[in-house]
């Protein structure tokens, strides 16, 4: 006789399962609710403890971990050895095992409570699931939902082969490394402010890539949470690798501003364009010229609607990608004809970032890790004001956009920013004072008027230099974090120009 053993806390779908498990004459062993759902809806479940002829004890946490269930899925059925033994010990054979596990990661994002969120600490099921998977030629071990009715016609075709045995071992033992690591890291999130002595990066697939930043590597896209899931529809075409990289950075930058109208616009991973006017057209239109050479085959952002206007003027130029909240029909079919144009929504009102609070970055040997960065809400606001000067509403209003450039671009570099739109940007110099003649270079090639504009530096200006350089082409208002031993050179220089001048005392590098 074949048996399964079920106990899930996910119930979804379990009694059609069971039953047609039972038509295809498993005995059918459960514990606790699985058991009493099981008999509610007519199947013929063996309570677990009657089988192992041993209570539950200590409420639960005690009712699977028995030599009659782990003998019974563990036993190899081809050993002579093992089957004397199991025929001595009255071991009799489990050859399914379907279990999902406690949910503590629910637990813990709905209480804060320690010993219920201790409770919710599976030991049977990872363990059960560990066994069936390590005897996973003679044992079908089932911990996904999405498995079941595949599992039913495997095993009514007879084709539930070692291949396909094999490729559900690989799914439990990642089922249980995924759930271990999470409790793993609660518990140093929760007493070691997240940086214990082990951390465990878990991400999901969800689609292999083409392959990865160049054609000789293989590449995928993993998530976190299911936001790409969720949060991520192509309209046309298939992301890269690099798409991917690049999507990431105008979203960032796009999503920003809450609900404002802003358009990115990314090449390589640095922003090319950005503005934010009346309405996402001109959002557009403004920030294509920053840098309409860079643009081409490149990254827009749109935090918004894609409507039929806008693609109408997108579509006048080569860009590679769009990553929008949402698109009109009308829109879409304004790229029928054009082959290579990516496109990509996350179906929302605005673009949806995911706020992860970690971040990390591979080097050789290993990786680093860190608090994610984030312009604070208030860090303008409370920024000292270093010059007789002070910034008026609309520079204000510029400086704020221009330090969130600034810290999403790669170190070192300045930013300029005009009436809502960014007019120049050096970015990934080695020296600050490149980056400040870099961008006005560029700006005087684009042929825009920088008078008036705003300057943000994500690290402080080291010497003057700088500060002259943006005297020449009429910077009315610079922000920086400040913190240079030649701090007062850089104020002094300020007020001989007459530029308000503004730290925030909060670095903003990023390598």
């Amino acid at each position: 006789m074949k048996r399964a053993l079920i106990s899930v806390s996910d119930k979804e779908g379990i009694v059609e399962f069971s039953k047609e498990l039972e038509n295809l004459g498993f005995e059918i062993l459960s514990t606790g609710g699985t058991f009493k759902l099981l008999k509610e809806q007519g199947v013929k479940a063996i309570e677990v403890s009657e089988f192992t002829n041993s209570p539950e004890l200590f409420e639960g946490r005690l009712k699977t971990l028995h030599p009659k269930i782990h003998g019974g899925i563990l036993y190899k059925r081809d050993n002579l050895k093992h089957q004397e033994e199991a025929k001595k010990y009255s071991i009799n054979n489990i050859d399914l095992v379907c279990v999902n596990l406690y949910p503590f990661r629910e637990t813990t994002l709905k209480t804060d409570n320690f010993d219920e969120i201790i409770e919710n600490i599976d030991i049977g099921g990872p363990t059960m699931i560990r066994s069936a998977a390590k005897n996973y030629k003679n044992v079908l071990i089932v911990c996904d939902v999405k498995d079941y009715k595949n599992i039913i016609e495997s095993i009514k075709e007879k084709k539930d082969d070692e291949i396909m045995r094999r490729s559900l071992m690989m799914k439990a033992y990642e089922h249980t490394a995924n759930y271990d690591s999470y409790i793993a890291n609660y518990m140093n999130e929760r007493f070691n402010k997240g940086f214990g002595n082990y951390k465990f990066i878990i991400g999901k697939k969800v689609f292999d890539t083409k392959y990865g930043e160049n054609p000789h590597q293989k590449g995928a896209l993993y998530e976190f949470d299911h936001f790409f899931s969720k949060n991520f529809k192509a309209l046309k075409g298939e992301a890269s690798f690099n798409n991917l990289t690049d999507i990431n950075a105008a979203l960032n930058l796009a999503s920003s501003f809450d609900k404002a109208p802003a358009v990115a616009i990314v090449k390589h991973a640095n922003p090319c364009g950005f503005a934010i006017k009346e309405n996402l057209l001109q959002s557009y239109i403004h920030a294509l010229k920053c840098d309409s050479i860079s643009a081409y085959g490149g990254v827009v952002a749109i935090n918004g609607t894609l409507d039929l206007a806008l693609a109408q003027k997108i579509n006048e130029i080569y860009i590679e990608v769009i990553i929008a909240a949402n698109v009109d029909k009308e829109a879409l079919a304004v790229f029928d004809d054009k082959k290579r144009i990516k496109i990509f929504t996350q179906e929302s009102p605005f673009l949806i970032r995911s706020f992860d609070k970690y971040d990390f970055k591979h080097i050789n040997g290993g990786f680093v890790y860190q608090n994610s960065d984030e312009v604070d809400i208030n860090e303008l606001k409370n920024a000292k004001c270093m010059s007789t000067r002070k910034a008026n509403k609309d520079e204000l209003k510029d400086l704020e956009i221009a330090i969130k450039i600034a810290a999403l671009t790669k170190s070192n570099n300045v930013v300029y920013v005009k009436n809502g739109a960014m007019v120049a940007i050096g970015m990934g110099m080695t020296s600050r004072i490149d980056a400040s003649k870099a961008a006005i270079a560029k700006a005087k090639e684009m042929k825009l008027d920088l008078k008036d504009c705003v300057l943000a530096s994500e690290a402080f200006f080291p010497f003057r230099d700088s500060i002259d350089e943006a005297h020449k082409i009429g910077v009315k208002a610079i922000v920086e974090p400040g913190g240079s031993i030649r701090d007062d050179e850089v104020i002094k220089a300020a007020n001989e120009y007459g530029m308000a001048l503004y730290f925030t005392g909060v670095r903003h590098f990023l390598h």
